[in-house]
């Protein structure tokens, strides 16, 4: 199991728009997969850009990719700026 951060820039602008986007695509791939997302964002804006997480912990290896096919369909490219950006993590092991 791998935790999965994904995050990108959003114009202040557009994040009123943004918004259900990413929460009904969140609520697709957690009925679909049986995840528990998140979405987050920092506090402060720079130069009018907001920059937003999306969190999905304990999910599967292959979760990335089907992630990235449902994005695609939930036509959100068009209000963010940039690449959606992803990082995997994984639970450090307890020293024996």
């Amino acid at each position: 199991m791998i935790d999965l951060y994904v995050y990108y820039k959003v114009r202040e602008r557009d994040a009123a728009a943004l918004a259900p986007r990413v929460r009904a695509l969140q609520a697709q791939v957690a009925r679909q997969h049986g995840v528990r997302p998140q979405l987050k964002r920092r506090p402060e804006a720079r130069d009018g850009l907001q920059t937003w997480m999306e969190v999905y912990p304990g999910v599967g290896t292959d979760f990335p990719a089907r992630l990235d096919a449902a994005a695609n369909n939930a036509d959100i490219a068009g209000l963010i700026d940039g690449p959606r950006r992803a990082e995997i993590f994984t639970d450090l092991t307890p020293c024996a």
